[in-house]
């Protein structure tokens, strides 16, 4: 059974020009130890995406889904104190920027204890033990002593680091990553992907990661949702998204990194034209067709629902494959 199945999630913001729709029927499952990655440049939905997962959308959003299930229960309509009872406990975010994420107040000893004392026991003693525990896990050198340090005093990898710790407290069953390595330089991120993709094997956790950046995708995904305007553009396998990319959004994507032993020194990397479209008021057709190569007037009304092949790989291009290429050839 899937830890997490969500269909048809949509989020609506009002604002003042009409309604945002940032998240538009976003569907997929999550199995234990299994890494989904959702990927899309900035605006397209991803964070939201994990702010409805985990509940914490602004005041004035509204959030719907056919399902939204986590260990086979219905989270959607959960009362607040039964949610906050799963975040931080069963299911567990790591967000993007840690220095806004803890509190410049308090220790990361009183942060990393404050966790695990709401969601398992009352206990200092042991709170403390297992704060220790995790700091060395995620690799933090005398951790001990770090407890009473303020985050300030951290680097940014230490920081991220100290996030991960935070979000495995309570050994929860589901994390979300949201852009964890977006503010750290390669090398720290390269460490950081590895701590993950340890600590996911070690405690059998499923991992959603999010992120823009394709070169951490194709390093530790088993399944990738590709994100475009608040929809699914593209979905399936890692290996078989990466080798055989269907939609011209995610082979515009791929085209904007270079690839080891075939990208020449100097070689001018693709780029995907032109920005994100407004999601406000009424939308239809492929929100992509101002910036595809391949749009056609079709794409300007017609049903841009994912279509899944037998391997399940989907993708929502209204134009197959073979039809754009007939027309590139013609």
């Amino acid at each position: 059974m899937s830890i997490l199945e969500v269909e048809n999630l949509t989020v609506d913001i009002p604002v003042a020009a009409g309604m945002l729709h940032p998240v538009r029927s976003i569907s997929f499952s999550v199995e234990k130890g299994e890494t989904l990655c959702i990927v899309g440049e900035s605006g397209c939905g991803k964070s939201l995406t994990s702010l409805a997962l985990m509940g914490l959308l602004p005041k004035a959003a509204i959030r719907r889904a056919d399902k939204l299930l986590f260990r086979g229960e219905e989270i959607g309509d959960l009362p607040e104190r039964k949610m906050a009872h799963l975040r931080g406990g069963a299911m567990s975010m790591i967000f993007q920027e840690p220095m806004t994420s803890l509190n410049p107040a308090y220790t990361i000893g009183d942060q990393l204890m404050e966790v695990f004392r709401r969601h398992v026991t009352r206990d200092k003693a042991a709170a403390r033990d297992r704060a220790i525990y995790l700091l060395e896990k995620v690799g933090i050198s005398s951790a001990a002593s770090r407890l009473g340090q303020y985050p300030h005093q951290l680097s940014g990898g230490l920081r991220q680091r100290v996030m991960i710790a935070m979000a495995l407290m309570c050994e929860p069953e589901l994390i979300i990553a949201d852009e964890p390595t977006t503010a750290l330089d390669v090398t720290i991120q390269a460490q950081i992907l590895h701590l993950l993709a340890e600590l996911q094997n070690e405690f059998d956790m499923g991992l959603i990661l999010i992120t823009h950046d394709l070169g951490v995708v194709a390093r530790i995904a088993d399944k990738v949702q590709v994100m475009y305007a608040g929809r699914t553009v593209e979905e399936g396998p890692a290996r078989a998204v990466f080798d055989s990319p269907q939609h011209p959004y995610t082979q515009g994507l791929l085209r904007c990194i270079p690839i080891p032993g075939k990208t020449k020194r100097g070689e001018r990397l693709g780029a995907v034209p032109g920005i994100v479209p407004n999601l406000v008021g009424d939308l239809s057709g492929c929100m992509f067709r101002n910036r595809c190569p391949h749009a056609a007037p079709v794409c300007a009304t017609a049903d841009d629902s994912l279509v899944t092949g037998p391997d399940g790989h989907a993708n929502a291009c209204i134009r197959p494959e073979p039809e754009r290429v007939a027309e590139a050839v013609a």
